[in-house]
């Protein structure tokens, strides 16, 4: 590891991604390696996924991970898209444990947000930014001036007789079948939401489906500005690796 160099680990509903990251540029410094998410997702399955995972990577130090879930005091308290079993656990101590590092835990939707403040789409924003990532499920980050509302979880508000990640993540395009303008038309509904409950200055759309942003924009008309994250998927990598070093003091 030099010292601006840090290993990300993003673990979501369907994969595993990482890669090494400059903290001065929120570049990635090396291809970012992807392995499945073992099924079932039970924390000693995800950590032996993610040993040779850092081993591929080869850069060592403190690492940052995510997870789809609400994090505090390094323990997870929601599973949504992961298994039951890590509900409760001190996932701090699972992953330094199975790594041998300093390791820092956050939210997946979390981390994304951050990057895109500092390297991305929210660079230099002020006032409400909202960060929506499309992928198993839906998550957010919510700043204002700049400063993050840690494990909003905004995915799960009610919306279409259920909760919104179940009617408008990508994998509910998928699961439906939908053309990316019956995409766009479902995830306005969910933005439109979002917006009557904050009234946001700015959202950003990452996750998975941001990388096909022009297929599915142009259904949108929400009063506020919406634009594709930057970093696309590689947001929460980053914004992982941006947390790294906090876990080495």
């Amino acid at each position: 590891m030099t010292g601006t160099t840090i290993v990300g680990i993003d673990i979501g509903g369907t994969g595993i991604k990482g890669a090494p990251v400059d903290l001065t540029t929120g570049a990635l410094t090396a291809e970012r390696i992807r392995m499945l998410t073992p099924s079932p997702a039970t924390p000693s399955a995800v950590a032996a996924v993610v040993v040779p995972l850092l081993d591929e990577i080869g850069v060592d130090g403190p690492i940052g991970v995510t997870l789809p879930g609400v994090v505090t005091g390094g323990v997870l308290r929601t599973a949504a898209n992961i298994d039951k079993k890590w509900l409760g656990m001190d996932v701090v101590e699972l992953f330094e444990k199975a790594t041998g590092r300093p390791v820092a835990v956050v939210n997946d939707a979390d981390a994304a947000g951050i990057a895109e403040m500092k390297f991305g789409a929210g660079a230099g924003r002020r006032g409400v930014v909202m960060m929506i990532t499309l992928g198993t499920g839906i998550g957010t980050a919510l700043f204002v001036d700049g400063a993050l509302v840690p494990n909003t979880e905004l995915g799960h508000l009610h919306l279409h007789h259920g909760e919104a990640e179940h009617w408008a993540a990508d994998s509910a395009r998928e699961r439906d079948d939908l053309s990316w303008e019956e995409f766009g038309e479902r995830v306005n509904h969910y933005l439109a939401l979002i917006q009557r409950l904050f009234w946001p200055d700015l959202i950003i759309v990452g996750g998975g489906a941001s990388k096909k942003a022009q297929k599915f924009f142009a259904q949108f008309t929400v009063d506020t500005e919406v634009v594709p994250a930057a970093l696309q998927n590689e947001a929460g990598i980053v914004g992982a690796a941006m947390l790294a070093p906090s876990a080495a003091r």
